[in-house]
C-alpha cells in the first residue's frame, strides 16, 4: 500500500473506449518495475512484483497491459530517466523544436508547454529562441530544469491542472507530450486536459512508440509497467475524436525502435499521412487479434534463441557484460531470466545509475569505463535502439576484440 492506496489494479475494461472486450495475447509473467533501480540497502528487501500481461481491445484496437501500478510508485523521485544523457535524443528534440518554431511562426508572444518535461532539454531550445515555456513533470529529479532556464511545475498533468492553468491565463500555442500518453492512468482525462490547455488554433505534438514496429521487430522489451498503452494510428484517431480533437498529420520516426509523431488540433483537416496509414493498418490486420497472436509466438522464439546463444557462449567460458541500465534492458533480462550467472555487470553512462543494481536480477551497474578496464569478451546491448550511437562510442573496446550482442530487431553479434 502507498498512503493507504492499492499498489496496483487489474483492469477489466479498455483504457480508451471502456469496452469489456479485452483479449490477452501475451503473458510476460510477474516482473519488477523496470525503472526501479536498487541500492545496496535495497538488496535484502523484497521487491514489488506485478503481472505483465498484454491485451487487445476489440472495440477500438488499443493494445494495453492489464495491470495498473500506482503512479506514485512508478514515478517517484527515484525515477531515473534523463533525456540529456543521449546525444542522439538531444538532436532529435532540437530538430523537432526548430521545425515547429519555423512552421508555426513562434516568437516572443508564443507559449509552449511540455508535458513530462523531464530535465528540460526540449524546452531549452524554445528558451534560446526567446519563447515562453512551461514544463510539467511529477518526478522530482528530472523536473529540476530551472538551472537551464526552463520553468517547471513538479506535478502530474490532469484535468484539474489544465483548469488551474486556464484560470491563470495560460493557454498553449504548442503542447509537447513525448512518450507520456502511453504512461498515464487516465487516458481519456489526459486528452481532455490537452484539449482544455490548447489555444483554439494551437497544436499538440505527441510522440509515442508505434505498435507496428514493436510487433514486426519483436520489441517485447518495450513492454513494461510504465507503458500502459501501445498505440496504432487507428487507436489514436478514435481516442482523439472522442474528445473533439483531430489527428491531422503523422510522421513515422526511427527513434526508440519505431515511434509516431502526431500533430493534433481542434479543427479537422486530416491529411494523407494519416488516412494512408490507417488503410495500411487495416490491410496488415493490425486491427485484429490474430496479428497479435502471431507476435506472441515471435516473442517466444526470440527469447529462446537469445538464451541459447548466451548459454552457448558461457559454456565456452567467455565473459559477458551488458550495456545500458534502461527500462528496456530490465524488461529483457527479467523476462528471459538473464541473471548474474550469465552477465557479470551492466555499464551505463548515466552517473545517477552507476553504483546501483538492476531490478529483479540484481546485476551491478558500473561506469562505461569498466568495458576497457575489464574487457569482457561480449557485451549484451540492452539499449539496442541506440545501437549505432553506442557502437561509435565503443570503438576502442571493439578494436581490442570486444563484441556486442544485439538482441533486436534481429539477434546478431557485431
Amino acid at each position: 500500500m502507498v498512503g493507504g492506496e492499492r499498489n496496483s489494479v487489474t483492469e477489466l475494461s479498455c483504457r480508451s473506449c471502456g469496452s469489456s472486450e479485452l483479449e490477452t495475447f501475451l503473458d510476460l509473467g510477474d516482473t519488477p518495475l523496470a525503472d526501479r533501480l536498487l541500492t545496496d540497502a535495497d538488496l535484502d528487501k523484497p521487491e514489488l512484483i506485478f503481472p505483465l500481461r498484454v491485451a487487445f481491445c476489440k472495440g477500438c484496437s488499443l493494445v494495453q497491459i492489464t495491470e495498473t501500478v500506482n503512479p506514485k510508485i512508478l514515478f517517484a523521485d527515484a525515477y531515473p530517466y534523463f533525456s540529456s544523457f543521449s546525444p542522439a535524443l538531444l538532436k532529435h528534440l532540437r530538430e523537432n523544436a526548430l521545425d515547429l518554431i519555423a512552421r508555426r511562426g513562434l516568437g516572443p508572444k508564443s507559449f509552449v508547454v511540455e508535458l513530462a518535461s523531464n530535465d528540460g532539454y526540449l524546452l531549452k531550445n524554445y528558451v534560446e529562441a526567446g519563447i515562453h515555456v512551461l514544463g510539467i513533470d511529477p518526478a522530482d529529479g528530472p523536473a529540476a530544469a530551472e538551472k537551464i532556464g526552463v520553468p517547471t511545475r513538479c506535478i502530474f498533468f490532469t484535468r484539474d491542472l489544465a483548469e488551474t492553468l486556464n484560470a491563470e491565463g495560460i493557454r498553449a500555442d504548442v503542447i509537447h507530450a513525448n512518450n507520456v500518453l502511453a504512461h498515464v492512468v487516465d487516458t481519456n482525462g489526459f486528452v481532455v486536459a490537452v484539449a482544455r490547455l490548447l489555444k483554439e488554433d494551437g497544436l499538440a505534438v505527441i510522440e509515442a512508440p508505434y505498435i507496428e514496429p514493436l510487433t514486426e521487430h519483436c520489441e517485447f522489451d518495450t513492454i513494461y509497467h510504465e507503458h500502459l498503452c501501445y498505440f496504432s494510428v487507428t487507436a489514436f484517431d478514435r481516442l482523439f475524436r472522442r474528445h473533439g480533437l483531430y489527428l491531422n498529420e503523422i510522421k513515422l520516426l526511427a527513434i526508440h525502435g519505431g515511434s509516431l509523431r502526431l500533430y493534433v488540433e481542434s479543427h479537422e483537416r486530416v491529411g494523407a499521412s494519416v488516412t494512408d496509414q490507417i488503410a495500411h493498418e487495416a490491410a496488415r490486420g493490425i486491427n485484429g487479434i490474430g496479428y497479435f497472436r502471431d507476435f506472441s509466438a515471435k516473442v517466444d522464439v526470440l527469447k529462446r534463441d537469445l538464451l541459447a546463444l548466451l548459454q552457448r557462449l558461457k559454456s565456452e567460458s567467455v565473459s559477458i557484460a551488458a550495456y545500458a541500465a534502461a527500462a528496456k534492458g530490465a524488461t529483457l533480462i527479467n523476462i528471459t531470466g538473464i541473471g548474474r550467472n550469465v552477465v557479470d555487470f551492466v555499464v551505463d553512462r548515466h552517473v545517477h545509475k552507476q553504483g546501483k543494481y538492476m531490478p529483479g536480477q540484481h546485476i551491478p551497474i558500473h561506469s562505461t569505463d569498466a568495458l576497457l578496464e575489464v574487457q569482457p569478451d561480449y557485451v549484451l546491448m540492452l539499449a539496442w535502439h541506440f545501437a549505432d550511437e553506442i557502437l561509435a562510442w565503443q570503438k576502442e573496446y571493439r578494436a581490442r576484440g570486444g563484441k556486442f550482442i544485439i538482441p533486436a530487431p534481429t539477434l546478431r553479434i557485431v
